[in-house]
């Protein structure tokens, strides 16, 4: 398999994923992205990441319990698989072979 880069969002949407752990559903996704970034995040722009994510195979979701404070409607949780953890490692590689010999132009 050749070298994979992430698109901005995607990589930040899965990292925010491995960083909420089982706490991660759409609206804890994207208010998470909006405090680490400094920048509002649009709901919509999320959940179709998640969707083209679940789709590639890099996440699964699953259904929580229905509550009443929802209006009777589900959080859909989502999880990292092995194969998007793999993209989120190469991307990540791949970036840091990238930065490596730049830093001093950076200063």
């Amino acid at each position: 398999m050749g070298k994979y880069l992430l698109g901005e969002f995607e990589h930040l949407v899965l990292l925010t994923i491995i960083r909420l752990g089982d706490c991660a559903y759409g609206v804890s996704i994207t208010n998470d992205l909006t405090a680490q970034t400094g920048k509002e995040v649009a709901q919509a722009a999320t959940y179709l990441t998640l969707r083209r994510l679940e789709e590639k195979g890099w996440i699964t979701g699953s259904a929580g319990e229905a509550t009443a404070k929802r209006g009777g409607r589900v959080k859909r949780y989502y999880r990292i698989t092995h194969a998007g953890l793999a993209r989120v490692k190469e991307s990540r590689d791949t970036l840091l072979s990238m930065w490596s010999g730049i830093g001093e132009q950076l200063s």
